[in-house]
């Protein structure tokens, strides 16, 4: 079956742009994702808590900067979710 984490339209994009890219910084995500801060927040929280991202913060001169980055089980998660789709497509 497919992972529920990523068999949502807006997680599915979030990492896929994150492979392409290896990390984003928040403001990039919500820019092309055109999302609130507390939705993106959402989405991100749960890619995390499936250990799919990291997220870090820190510093750019005195400005906050979250970056969020792709792991291995993030990107390796999205490769079989990619390959169930593509057999399911198919299969049918």
């Amino acid at each position: 079956m497919f992972d529920p984490i990523l068999h949502q339209a807006i997680r599915s994009k979030l990492v896929s742009m994150l492979i392409a890219n290896g990390a984003l910084p928040f403001k990039a995500l919500k820019e092309y994702l055109k999302l609130s801060d507390g939705n993106l927040s959402s989405h991100l929280k749960k890619l995390e808590n499936a250990g799919y991202i990291e997220i870090k913060k820190g510093f750019e001169g005195k400005r906050p900067k979250t970056t969020i980055y792709i792991t291995d089980e993030g990107e390796e998660a999205f490769k079989s979710y990619i390959e169930e789709l593509r057999v399911f497509v198919e299969q049918n």
